[in-house]
């Protein structure tokens, strides 16, 4: 977690060593999958992939078809699942079957009429939602043990160590002094590591569940859920009927999340504080501490 110093420097100041040593670091992942995947060590995890694939590939076919069973019998799939506007009578779109988690009937832009289109904004909801429940995690974590006195940062509030770096300013991280892993860079080349390490990683997932046999790994999943020892180490996903129901669970809370930010955005506009601080101030006054005496100050 980020601590701050001032500094006078330009938020785009960044020399080409600089731009040069987060491309280098920013590629070190891909360069040590394809090192190790053309190693003597990677043709034996290759080889090991292989004898134990086919067997692999038959346990994936079972799961899925245990896990197409759990859909049917699930409430929360198919023609008997809740819809968005409850018990009340709407003309539902026919193309929304509920055979995706978290599918209640909502299109009202019709956005999901072509099949082709539905399942690609699907992934990318997954994705945002992902995202989105880890940044509101990031968001709240170091608010919470700032106020709570557990831990001190000179700049709690997210927003403000964004600004700050918009400012030049420079960033201690952990509070150990020094200790400048991307504190003393600018902005733009902060946005250019975080580009690549995040797009990254995310463009070989949508390449698909694949991409990592080289290494001797193999995903039983898809793009979106792959599974395996790598994306799901506490085995949540064994049981097929509990899987189906932790789709659902994970879009909802992803759903929440995205909602969240945009009211983290609202706060910190109208009142330029932390979401902790909004919350502890509307609960210690909620008569004069609330979005509509926000509005009308």
């Amino acid at each position: 977690m980020p601590l701050i110093h001032s500094s006078s420097s330009f938020v785009c100041r960044a020399s080409w060593q600089e731009l040069a040593g987060v491309v280098l670091f920013s590629a070190i992942p891909f360069t040590a999958v394809k090192a190790i995947a053309n190693s003597p060590l990677g043709e034996s995890l290759q080889r090991r992939l292989d004898q134990n694939k086919k067997l692999a590939l038959q346990n994936s076919s079972k799961f899925r078809a245990l896990s197409e069973n759990a859909r049917k019998q699930s409430l929360w799939y198919g023609d008997e699942r809740p819809r968005w506007l409850g018990p009340i009578p709407y003309d539902y779109p026919p193309y929304l079957t509920g055979e995706l988690p978290g599918d209640y009937g909502f299109d009202i832009a019709a956005l999901a009429k072509d099949p082709v289109a539905f399942q690609k904004n699907f992934n990318f909801e997954i994705l945002h939602a992902r995202w989105a429940m880890l940044a509101a995690l990031g968001a709240l974590i170091p608010e919470i043990l700032d106020l709570s006195g557990a831990f001190h940062f000179a700049e709690p509030v997210w927003w403000r160590v964004g600004y700050s770096k918009l400012k030049g300013d420079t960033l201690d991280y952990l509070g150990i002094p020094g200790l400048h892993l991307a504190g003393g860079q600018g902005v733009v080349v902060i946005a250019i590591c975080q580009a690549l390490l995040m797009v990254g990683p995310e463009y070989a997932r949508y390449c698909g569940i694949e991409a990592l046999e080289p290494l001797g790994i193999y995903l039983p999943g898809d793009i979106n859920y792959p599974g395996g020892a790598l994306f799901d180490p506490l085995k949540l996903a064994e049981d097929p009927v509990a899987f189906e129901e932790l789709k659902v669970k994970e879009i909802k809370n992803g759903r929440l999340a995205m909602v969240a930010w945009l009211g983290f955005y609202s706060q910190a506009a109208l009142t330029g504080k932390g979401p902790v601080q909004n919350l502890m101030d509307h609960l210690s006054d909620p008569f004069h501490n609330n979005v509509i005496s926000m509005l009308y100050k």
